[in-house]
């Protein structure tokens, strides 16, 4: 049985990997508190509708702790997390848009920056591995146990 080989980054590609990793421990956070706000709406029964506030307090819960694992991957020095951080901070730009829009810009325009700068380091983080998954993983494949 091989240890697994550590993996090197140079200095740019362990700051943005700092930043996607606060970004999504942050966007968890936050989804945390929403999820919290949800639960104490459905207990003082101001929520409209139970089942909808309840469907809706699920997901919010399961993003916060989906945006939670990729920041503990990206502490974790793991590449991973790369396309699933990319693709949630892509489709948080239309949510930005749409809270501009419904006349909440300063939220809105916190969401985009947050969005943009999750992006922007989770695609520099990867930049700089010139080495394949597939390769680590056939690091001392060839070794007989």
């Amino acid at each position: 049985m091989t240890s697994p080989v550590p993996e090197q980054h140079d200095g740019s590609s362990a700051t943005a990997r700092r930043v996607a990793a606060l970004v999504m421990v942050l966007q968890a956070l936050v989804l945390l508190g929403y999820f919290a706000f949800f639960v104490y709406e459905i207990v003082q029964g101001a929520a409209d509708g139970m089942a909808l506030a309840g469907t809706l307090s699920g997901l919010i819960l399961i993003f916060s702790i989906l945006s939670g694992v990729l920041g503990q991957g990206w502490l974790r020095g793991a590449r991973w997390p790369r396309t699933p951080t990319i693709l949630w901070n892509v489709l948080l730009l239309p949510v930005a848009w749409s809270l501009h829009d419904a006349g909440h810009s300063p939220l809105g325009i916190g969401v985009g920056v947050l969005a943009l700068a999750g992006i922007l380091a989770a695609a520099m983080a990867g930049a700089g591995d010139t080495r394949r998954d597939d390769d680590t993983r056939r690091d001392g494949a060839d070794e007989v146990s």
